[in-house]
């Protein structure tokens, strides 16, 4: 679906075709729930917090859904053992690292994701090693913080991860072809949903939910209902 045809589902969806029982939403709050939802979507199926959800790569429909999300093997330089995160980086999948320890150059090791109160530096058995090709690391505000045992150096990590998606809009139908985002980023034209073409009515109908949830609508739970029914789709 076009960011057009997702407009026109929605309001649909919203108002019941001609009932227009709830106040027309201009292109951009429409735009918003839309993103609001797909943000929700990934989420579900990336990370989810429930143990109901499958996740990513726990069956091949969750792949599916958020493929073209996927960034592979990318490559970002370790600089006093951290290692900046892509700026569209939104969820981890993996990572290697390549090591330097003497006359040995780009050896190629796992990178392992510790707790915080972990003491596995301090363990003969879970500190990183060259050896074993293990090196652990943990995520902080400056990016991943990656850890040596004092004999190699680690120099860059070839990650895989899920990234952020643009922003759905629809500002061609505005006012002027235009309008501007909270965060001073001004919108024109159209960004279509980079997400597979089978998500979208999904998509829409979480916005339409959340929409309805807002304006206390007298059928959301009746909407509501269909989210979860299609969830066990």
């Amino acid at each position: 679906m076009t960011v057009s045809e997702m407009h026109y589902d929605f309001k649909k969806k919203l108002n019941k075709v001609d009932s227009q029982q709830n106040r027309n939403l201009l292109v951009p709050e429409i735009d918003c729930a839309l993103n609001e939802a797909q943000e929700l979507f990934i989420k579900m199926v990336a990370q989810p917090r429930q143990r109901s959800y499958l996740g990513f790569e726990k069956s091949q429909r969750s792949i599916d859904d958020i493929r073209t999300l996927v960034k592979s093997d990318v490559s970002v330089i370790i600089t006093n053992s951290i290692a900046q995160l892509p700026e569209d980086y939104l969820f981890f999948l993996k990572s290697d690292v390549l090591m330097d320890k003497g006359e040995c150059r780009n050896i190629k090791g796992r990178l392992y994701i510790r707790q915080h109160d972990d003491e596995f530096e301090n363990s003969s058995f879970d500190k990183s090693s060259f050896e074993w090709r293990t090196v652990n690391c943990l995520f902080i505000d400056e990016g991943v913080k990656v850890f040596d045992d004092g004999t190699f150096t680690n120099k860059e990590l070839i990650l895989s991860y899920i990234r952020k998606p643009s922003y759905i809009h629809n500002a061609n139908e505005f006012i002027n072809g235009t309008y501007q985002l909270p965060s001073g980023t001004v919108l024109s034209g159209t960004n279509d949903c980079e997400l597979p073409e089978h998500t979208h009515r999904e998509i829409v109908d979480i916005a339409v939910t959340l929409v309805s949830g807002e304006l206390l609508s007298s059928d959301y739970q009746v909407k509501l209902h269909k989210l979860n029914f299609n969830e066990l789709k």
